[in-house]
């Protein structure tokens, strides 16, 4: 970065520690005095299926992604909302939404990063910090291993412009998943069927009901930085007083 004219300062602690995700922001903010945008890109893998896992295994992977994630945004947040601006953008995964086989570790630490990304978001809004999180698709060394000689053209190239964009001042989007996988950009979100009111339940009346309680036709969306919560007690009660 500094041959292609950038300012640019390296540590090698480990996001994996409190201690060296704490010292991570540490070096950035005494080398620059602040901090703009704080991308969490740090990952690893251990393949194994769940009755195999060990917890060593289970623990690595969610120390690095997870934990990771928590270990550098706490001290980031605190100051980007002292300052009064921030950009937090989280590397999650298709692989958390979804699944593969053989990665439970992986796919409850990218999972669970949907609600730090949720959290910062809302406790960010009026102090002019944003976060996202970016479902990326490329071949790098995580996918050391794999068959992609099947893939269509997937390098890192494809994902960085939307890792730009959610990084700057521009910006007008929080709280959101995006995905970026071969050239095809796309938002991702959680959603819900309208569902069935009751005052009162039984198991075999659950059975019975299963179609319309699963029915999409009408599906509700809830934004978490736009009281997300709230509006899901709402329109919940609605049903109940209706």
């Amino acid at each position: 970065m500094r041959d292609m004219g950038a300012e640019a300062v390296a540590n090698t602690d480990s996001v994996a520690t409190p201690e060296g995700g704490k010292a991570i922001i540490e070096t950035a903010l005494n080398t620059f005095g602040r901090i703009d945008v704080l991308i969490h890109n740090a990952g690893n893998n251990r393949f194994a299926p769940l009755a195999e896992t060990s917890y060593e295994d289970f623990r690595a992977v969610l120390d690095v992604h997870l934990l990771g994630a928590f270990h550098v945004v706490r001290p980031a947040f605190e100051r980007m909302v002292k300052d009064g601006y921030g950009r937090v953008v989280l590397t999650g995964s298709i692989g958390g939404l979804y699944t593969m086989p053989q990665t439970v570790n992986y796919a409850m630490s990218k999972s669970g990063m949907i609600g730090l990304n949720n959290t910062v978001a809302i406790e960010g809004k009026d102090f002019g910090v944003k976060s996202n999180i970016i479902l990326p698709g490329a071949v790098t060394r995580m996918a050391e291993g794999l068959d992609i000689s099947q893939y269509p053209p997937m390098g890192p190239d494809l994902v960085a412009p939307v890792v730009g964009f959610l990084a700057h001042e521009s910006c007008p989007v929080s709280g959101e998943l995006y995905v970026s996988m071969a050239g095809r950009i796309a938002r991702a979100f959680v959603t819900e069927t309208r569902g069935v009111y009751q005052p009162e339940w039984t198991i075999d009346q659950v059975a019975d009901q299963l179609d319309a309680i699963r029915d999409e036709s009408e599906l509700w969306t809830f934004h978490p930085v736009e009281n997300g919560f709230g509006e899901h007690m709402v329109k919940s009660f609605e049903m109940v007083q209706a």
